[in-house]
């Protein structure tokens, strides 16, 4: 195809497309390409600006690393990692919300027994965290596996620390043969997400502030049933109606109650003021 111009140029890439056997690949190329074209249209969009999303886009790689995912970053910014989310994860009412993954989770979290203080020596507020997982007919799901994880005190998540020698703050659990959890942590606080890169240089031109509200990350999978991400944040907190990663839903706010100094739920006694959480899980069953 020779001599393609403004408008013959988007049907001579989906005739070249046309060949690959992969329909599914076929549909979403097919419709990347239509839209992709149909924008710079719409926007009349310039070569110095087709040039600078370029790099922005190179950037946006570069910084990528092991402990940082600067592409997770945008997709939530941007509201694309919602909008996946929502319309992959439709489920009964009654049953426990899905929300962003976000990019601190790590594959090789440590295993604590139920009760554990999983935030290690991190100093903060200490926050008793239980409940209980369970089907949409109100029944237990004995031994589901359960990975938490979450920012410390000042904001930080461990793997955005300088010479990291062990996680923290994260934890693999079983719940028991009743579908209970429970285990010890400290109360974490919001936190911008990390905006010293393009995506944080994207938020400022839109004059948007990277700030989430406080919360802590479960993920949930038991046989039988569709694995849970998710979040439960602070009732009360800052941030639950801009957060910049658009993660917040009514039904995974809670009451984080204070207590003053006393007698803990393991046991132990405090003389400052600790925190309890109380949340139930309810997962769907997976389509047969």
């Amino acid at each position: 195809m020779r001599n393609l111009d403004e408008q013959t140029i988007t049907q001579a890439v989906l005739t070249r497309n046309a060949g690959t056997e992969d329909r599914r690949l076929h549909e979403i190329m097919t419709s990347l390409v239509q839209h992709l074209h149909a924008f710079a249209r719409e926007t009349k969009l310039t070569e110095a600006e087709w040039e600078k999303g370029v790099a922005f886009l190179t950037a946006v790689g570069q910084i990528c690393s092991p402990t940082r995912q600067e592409f997770i970053l945008l997709s939530d910014t941007l509201g694309l990692s919602t909008l996946v989310i929502a319309q992959n994860h439709k489920k009964p009412v009654g049953c426990t919300e899905a929300t962003v993954f976000g990019p601190f989770h790590v594959q090789d979290a440590p295993h604590f027994e139920l009760g554990a203080d999983i935030a290690s020596d991190l100093p903060g507020t200490p926050w008793f965290v239980s409940g209980c997982i369970r089907n949409i007919d109100g029944e237990a799901i004995p031994q589901a596996a359960i990975e938490v994880w979450q920012a410390d005190d000042a904001g930080f998540y461990d793997v955005q620390k300088d010479g990291l020698e062990a996680y923290h703050g994260r934890a693999v659990l079983q719940a028991d043969g009743e579908g209970r959890y429970y285990f010890r942590t400290i109360v974490p606080e919001c936190y911008p997400i990390p905006h010293d890169g393009p995506v944080g240089k994207m938020l400022q031109a839109l004059e948007r502030h990277p700030w989430r509200p406080a919360h802590l990350h479960f993920m949930i999978s038991a046989p039988g049933y569709e694995r849970l991400v998710t979040h439960v944040f602070r009732e009360g907190g800052e941030y639950l109606d801009s957060d910049a990663v658009f993660g917040v839903r009514s039904s995974l706010i809670a009451n984080w109650v204070r207590h003053e100094s006393g007698i803990a739920p393991d046991g132990s006694r405090h003389e400052t003021p600790f925190f309890t959480l109380e949340f139930d899980f309810v997962l769907n069953r997976s389509a047969l």
